[in-house]
């Protein structure tokens, strides 16, 4: 039953995600948030040691949490099914990122590229304000391909392995990351824990993302071969993944100069060898990344029921 009730859970969270996005108000992610900003001013130093400490007292304690509350409902199948599908719905962010990126499109579409340049802030943090109509493209694109992996497959893959303690940690340690996971002058040696940490749980993540593109994209060859070719020059060793195969498999070039904090500058590898993204490509992007939270949903739910028959067969 622990396997259904898990598997239940994923789907029906899945399922609110999809209907409703984000809480509006009180989202559980937000106060988590300002815990970790609390905590931050308190032991906060130019110091690797403080910064693991930071990242093991939150992301153990997300961990803690959702292993009592497990082991609150462990007896009730329905109420491990409710609380696995709350997690769910709270760590999952398909939805909120599609409305983000269809509202730039909206703007874009308008004629508005100035609304497009703030709006864009919701999603990306690199500076906006001199963008033109085709940078603010493929920043959407470079956001919904990363965000595909960390807000919507990792959560998903990592529910399925771990249930609702693997749910919480997993957001826990990626808000962290992106929290303090900067190359900047307060968070170079305070958020290295944070941000190797959020690496290493996306790893298996953005492989499974990487391959669901390339089989479910508008080209599969291109995106196989954007993958192997320039996955590996892209400075994180998880966006560049789902970047190259979405960019092989709508056929189009993401990569290139990106502005940080006004002063910092990063020439980011090209991914893929198509055309310069175009706003029409934001709703292309959209509709593969829901076919791969679809898809990811389905080889998770499956693994876990197939590993309970597993097991109820020794």
């Amino acid at each position: 039953m622990t396997g259904l009730a898990r598997a239940g859970g994923l789907v029906l969270g899945f399922a609110a995600d999809r209907a409703f996005g984000d809480p509006r108000r009180g989202h559980p992610v937000a106060g988590f948030g300002r815990l970790a900003g609390a905590l931050e001013r308190r032991i906060h130093g130019d110091d690797r040691a403080r910064g693991v400490l930071h990242a093991g007292i939150l992301v153990g304690g997300a961990v803690a949490l959702g292993v009592a509350s497990e082991r609150a409902v462990a007896s009730r199948p329905l109420a491990r099914t409710a609380l696995t599908a709350l997690a769910t719905w709270v760590v999952l962010g398909g939805r909120s990122l599609e409305r983000e990126a269809a509202a730039v499109r909206a703007r874009l579409a308008a004629g508005d590229l100035p609304g497009a340049r703030r709006r864009l802030t919701h999603l990306v943090g690199r500076d906006t304000a001199a963008l033109d109509e085709g940078e603010v493209a493929r920043a959407v694109v470079e956001s919904i391909a990363e965000n595909t992996s960390d807000a919507v497959v990792a959560p998903l893959v990592w529910g399925a392995v771990a249930g609702v303690p693997g749910l919480l940690g997993y957001r826990a340690a990626n808000t962290l990351d992106a929290m303090v996971g900067h190359r900047t002058a307060r968070y170079e040696r305070f958020g290295w824990a944070s941000a190797r940490l959020d690496d290493v749980v996306n790893l298996p993540a953005s492989r499974l993302a990487g391959v669901l593109a390339v089989a479910l994209g508008e080209d599969p060859g291109s995106a196989a071969t954007a993958w192997r070719r320039d996955a590996r020059r892209h400075p994180s060793p998880n966006a560049g993944v789902v970047e190259s195969t979405f960019a092989g498999a709508l056929g189009i070039r993401l990569g290139g100069t990106n502005t940080y904090h006004g002063d910092r500058v990063e020439h980011r590898a090209v991914m893929g060898v198509g055309r310069a993204p175009e706003p029409v490509d934001i709703a292309r992007a959209t509709h593969l990344a829901r076919r791969v939270d679809g898809a990811a949903l389905a080889v998770g739910a499956a693994a876990v029921l197939a590993l309970a028959v597993l097991r109820r067969s020794r």
